[in-house]
């Protein structure tokens, strides 16, 4: 935890050499800006009303019940705050409904399975599912409020279950699909969820993954609920029982109707996101329907200019917040195609992602750093052995990303002037709220972007003062904004304890730590937790990792500190190497991080390894990596990993 503004990190060099970079693309006719003096000036009028500012973009979407006269944000984080109150509206006409009138037999989704199978279904297809869906979730007893969990992977099915909630006002918990049954159990209790919708298995690096059989293992405990339904993924045989458990495809067979969409109120809470779990409680994050729906569509809009000639795969899995935010959501409600994929990016081949771009013609992705970096890994031979002139944009959030990977995949991968586009939000934000104005405005290779309209940051000292351009301290929001959540499920004290305590009720903590460059791109070099303090100097841990991704031949890099006798704590370091690599040592790798920032910040260790622990969205877990160096073995979750079975192969090596 920072406790001195003298001891905070000083200017990073990654922002001190770091350059302006003038966007690929034209300006779009979907944003209401064409340069970056038109930007500067709309995000600052809409600071001085934002109450305005949203009801404008709100003005895009089909409302059930007018549109209130009030304005349309009321109240604050302190006193509490609600958005376009008493409006009503149903998210899933706004996704799918409304495209579906204007063109029934556009594609809206390609599914690609790891084992090559291939599904699609038109905007049509898509309604008609949801909607007979929706009603037989309602005729399985499910009304306005209920909660449903949704035990999935990226399926066609996953999308109907989600719009089917949202249609007829069910509260739903998209739950991962590579949680262990404990962790399924443990959010499944917490909402006391009537209805479970999973699959018989799903598939990963060709192998099955039991998640009917996962859920069966801890139904018993789970008393409320009343009902499964089972999508048939492999056709494998599960067990079945009668009156509880039923077939996804045998309901619709059931189901001629279809439900009417529900009119929900724009501040009644629709879905619960539950944050990964280290030592503590997980916590289930409350997110409204209607904000998500106005605040995704237009973080897509700024971030991606997404629209409906588009070819568009969010590559993250449906059980992080990412794939609803950018695909879910945010993306069918701009009427693209969009590509879901079940599996493993890397496998059965290196090339697997390049072998969808080209087929599918994708023109835009939407990804996580570690992504990048494992094509940069995979060297530019297997990139230029495809066609991937489709592709005209990569939107990026999760982690930073560094400058080498960004040269390396916009010299190698898309068309000769991709647009890379690196973001920054939260779960508990709802959407990423930094970006570049797709078209529009300059970029910076590791950045953040700026902040979009109509969100208001400061960067604060430890007395919660501002700080200038170029002084790294506390990100904080100042106001609310649509996508935010609004409470934890259930434990609404913890809310106000962990965000509206150290600066105040008025203020949302971040929890990170950032800094404003002179040109107004926002720099989050880490958590604050994630800045270590060697011999009373303050030093952040993205910046050492971005030294270590600046040496040719590494691809990837993560920093901890841990604790010692004589320093307080000292660095470790983490590196993987591309398979071209050579020559690169321990002793390369410290003098590096010695010379980018100071023999204090040489690292005590630097290990090699072959690969990261990390999770379905690309974050590599760094906590698990300091267990495995101080403790010799794991104890925190690892349900979430893209695979745990990984963290043996770790523990060998780093013995």
């Amino acid at each position: 935890m920072m406790t001195s503004n003298e001891n905070l990190p000083d200017l990073p060099p990654m922002v001190r050499d770091s350059q302006l970079v003038p966007p690929s693309l034209a300006p779009s006719s979907r944003l209401p800006v064409k340069t970056e003096a038109e930007f500067w000036d709309l995000y600052q009028r809409s600071l001085r009303d934002l109450g305005a500012y949203w009801q404008e973009v709100a003005n895009s979407f089909e409302w059930m019940d007018g549109w209130p006269s009030s304005v349309a944000l009321g109240g604050d984080f302190a006193t509490g705050y609600r958005f376009f109150d008493g409006a009503t509206m149903n998210v899933s006409v706004n996704c799918i409904d409304r495209h579906a009138r204007a063109n029934p037999i556009k594609v809206a989704l390609y599914w690609v399975g790891e084992d090559g199978t291939e599904r699609s279904w038109t905007y049509e297809e898509l309604l008609d599912t949801t909607a007979r869906f929706a009603q037989a979730l309602t005729d399985l007893g499910v009304t306005k409020g209920d909660r449903v969990a949704i035990y999935l992977p990226n399926l066609l099915e996953t999308f109907a279950a989600v719009h089917a909630c949202f249609r007829i006002g069910a509260i739903y918990n998209i739950i991962f699909s590579g949680f262990s049954a404990s962790a399924l159990a443990d959010r499944i209790v917490d909402t006391s969820a009537k209805v479970v919708i999973t699959a018989d298995e799903s598939m990963r690096r060709g192998r099955p993954v039991p998640l009917k059989a996962t859920l069966d293992s801890v139904l018993d405990r789970l008393e409320s609920i009343e009902h499964v339904v089972v999508v048939r993924r492999t056709g494998a045989k599960v067990t079945m029982r009668a009156g509880k458990d039923h077939y996804f495809d045998e309901l619709l067979a059931a189901t001629p109707n279809r439900a009417d969409p529900v009119a929900i109120e724009a501040n009644e809470p629709a879905f619960i996101i539950y944050t990964s779990g280290t030592t503590a409680k997980p916590k289930g994050l409350v997110h409204t329907g209607t904000g998500f729906l106005v605040g995704t569509y237009h973080d897509v809009l700024w971030s991606l200019d997404l629209g409906p000639e588009d070819i568009y795969w969010c590559t993250a899995d449906t059980g992080w917040l990412t794939f609803p935010i950018f695909e879910l959501v945010g993306g069918l409600a701009h009427g693209a195609t969009m590509v879901a994929f079940e599996g493993a990016l890397d496998y059965p081949t290196p090339d697997r992602a390049y072998e969808l771009i080209e087929k599918l013609h994708i023109t835009k992705i939407f990804t996580a750093p570690t992504f990048l970096r494992m094509l940069a890994r995979n060297g530019e031979s297997l990139a230029k052995a495809h066609d991937l002139s489709s592709l005209k944009l990569i939107g990026l959030v999760g982690e930073p990303l560094d400058a080498k990977t960004w040269n390396w995949v916009h010299d190698n991968v898309g068309a000769p002037e991709i647009e890379i586009n690196n973001t920054y939000g939260q779960s508990e934000t709802g959407s990423a709220w930094t970006s570049s104005a797709v078209g529009v405005t300059h970029s910076k290779p590791g950045s953040c972007g700026l902040a979009l309209p109509g969100h208001a940051f400061e960067i604060v000292d430890e007395s919660g003062e501002p700080v200038g351009p170029g002084k790294v301290g506390y990100l904080l929001l100042t106001q609310p904004f649509p996508t935010m959540f609004r409470t934890i499920w259930n434990d609404p004290e913890r809310y106000r304890a962990q965000y509206f305590t150290r600066f105040g009720a008025h203020r949302y903590d971040t929890a990170d730590a950032a800094l404003v460059d002179g040109d107004g791109h926002i720099w989050v070099v880490g958590r604050v937790d994630g800045v270590i303090n060697v011999a009373g100097h303050r030093l952040s841990t993205m910046e050492m990792e971005s030294a270590l991704l600046s040496v040719p031949g590494v691809a990837e890099a993560a920093v901890v500190g841990v604790d010692d006798e004589t320093k307080g704590q000292v660095p470790v370091a983490f590196v993987s190497l591309s398979a071209s690599a050579t020559d690169i040592t321990e002793d390369v790798l410290k003098q590096k991080i010695t010379d980018e920032i100071g023999a204090i910040a040489r690292p005590q260790s630097v290990y090699l390894l072959s690969t990261m622990p990390r999770t379905r969205s690309g974050k590599i877990v760094r906590r698990l990596l300091k267990e495995l160096v101080v403790d010799g073995h794991t104890s925190g979750d690892v349900t979430g990993l893209e695979d745990p079975e990984v963290l043996a192969k770790l523990e060998a090596e780093l013995r």
